[in-house]
């Protein structure tokens, strides 16, 4: 397995149960390690990492904290966290005051990817649906690789991959959020889009593409650069033994893919590369904006080696993530989508989806807005987003890390919205709220917790 530049016996988790530190701590377990941690909440997913075989507890105390980290030798003990966790946490600050070895998960992640051949995919949006895809074509295709992903995907039911190869490659989301991406030093490097977002963290938006640019030319030399056609990034310092190359949809671009069409609830793209074509790729996923991933994941797994029916195959056997249009129902009379959308482009992206796919059927969507800043910053285009629905329900704000903004909240977003039924309704009273009429469509929408209503509403349908 791969080397880093530290190596602990005990591995600490301050956060454990977010997504991307969850792949990394079952990383450490996969290596023998002591594995424990705190998280705020039982989930679904600490649940899995205690049937794992890890120690896990909510209650942010000193006296939480097993004593095996309190008696390893300080040298011994590598404590992650992550920025979610409050300043005063009172584990944080003990951590911090005594003297031990900490790092958040991104400076982890960039240790661990070092010695290897990375492929790190990007994006305010995509990059989940996009580096799952590219592991998973490695991993159908029989290559393998390392792969600490930003969801569980619906082939492995994980976040991590693991290979046995000590030269696999080894495929990352590379977060953009706190600038955690510019730890990586990937061998490939996927853009997928730079649209406007973490202001509460850049404070604009070209703040937020300088950062994008510092990620480019994180690139190694002989590596390459794949970027969404179009985005507005200044490669200033571009090497020639680095290779920049372009994918879109029907775009001018080096990869191009177009003539997406539905055939028997199944869809399907084509794709060219120069003067070189391939004809009805079937896609396990569906809509516009996941073919645009697919194009993406193409041209990393030819740049890999894969052939042609490798691709093929691997595209057509993808099931995706999981909240990332996940069916919960697909019945003549009902279907149920669950979708981790959480910003206007990917309202839109999801909500258009739903529509090619079921063109004839009443659509209803349940909102959850994920913060109040972001709500605020990109208030009226939530609202044009949401009018695509034929129905909407909007859920109070999860406030996730940020405290209530005067004048921000659901009924500021429902009131821009024009056109369409719309209501606002606590989490409680949702299931009454949805079982009152009959419903053809019900798409859930946001990263907050509106995920735990959905095996909810799925009974209440009667699944």
């Amino acid at each position: 397995m791969m080397e880093t530049d530290i190596q602990p016996e005990v591995v600490y988790f301050l956060g454990i149960g977010g997504i991307g530190m969850s792949a990394i701590a079952r990383y450490y377990h996969a290596q023998g390690k002591a594995v424990m941690g705190y998280d705020r909440t039982r989930t679904a997913l600490t649940t899995e990492l205690e049937m794992e075989g890890m120690d896990v507890h909510y209650d942010d105390t000193v006296l939480e904290i097993p004593q095996l980290v309190k008696l390893t030798a300080r040298d011994k003990v590598l404590v992650v966290y992550t920025p979610a966790i409050p300043e005063e946490s009172s584990q944080l600050n003990w951590f911090m005051d005594n003297g031990f070895t900490m790092m958040k998960r991104s400076q982890v992640l960039g240790l661990i990817t070092r010695q290897s051949k990375t492929i790190a995919v990007a994006g305010t949006h995509g990059k989940t649906t996009t580096s799952s895809m590219i592991a998973h074509l490695l991993t159908h295709a029989g290559v393998g690789c390392n792969a600490f992903l930003g969801g569980i995907t619906s082939n492995y039911k994980t976040n991590l991959l693991l290979s046995q190869d000590p030269d696999a490659w080894t495929v990352v989301e590379a977060d953009e959020y706190d600038r955690s991406f510019l730890t990586l030093s990937p061998t490939i490097s996927v853009i997928t889009n730079v649209d406007a977002d973490h202001l509460d963290i850049y404070g604009t938006h070209d703040e937020m593409l300088s950062g994008f640019n510092a990620f480019a030319e994180k690139l190694l030399s002989g590596g390459h650069l794949l970027m969404r056609a179009g985005l507005p990034l200044q490669l200033d310092h571009w090497s020639d033994d680095r290779r920049h190359e372009t994918y879109a949809m029907q775009d001018e671009a080096n990869h191009r893919g177009f003539n997406t069409r539905i055939a028997h609830e199944k869809f399907f793209m084509d794709y060219a590369y120069g003067s070189e074509a391939w004809e009805s790729i079937e896609l396990g996923l569906p809509g516009k904006h996941n073919a645009e991933n697919a194009v993406a994941a193409i041209a990393v797994a030819r740049i890999v080696g894969l052939t042609e029916d490798q691709i093929r195959d691997g595209l057509r056997t993808f099931r995706g993530v999981k909240r990332r249009f996940e069916f919960y129902i697909r019945r003549s009379d009902l279907v149920l989508i669950d979708d981790y959308a959480h910003h206007p482009e990917e309202l839109f992206a999801c909500i258009t989806a739903v529509r090619q796919l079921f063109p004839e059927r009443h659509v209803t969507g349940v909102f959850q807005p994920h913060l109040f800043s972001r709500t605020r910053d990109f208030g009226d285009a939530f609202a044009r987003s949401l009018e695509l629905l034929d129905e909407i329900i909007l859920l109070p704000i999860y406030p996730a890390r940020e405290k209530p903004m005067p004048g921000i909240d659901s009924q500021w977003l429902l009131d821009k919205i024009q056109g369409r039924p719309k209501i606002l309704v606590e989490k409680g009273d949702l299931l009454a709220t949805l079982t009152q009429s009959p419903r053809e469509v019900v798409v859930m929408l946001g990263a907050g917790d509106i995920d735990a209503l959905v095996p909810l509403v799925s009974h209440a349908y009667g699944e």
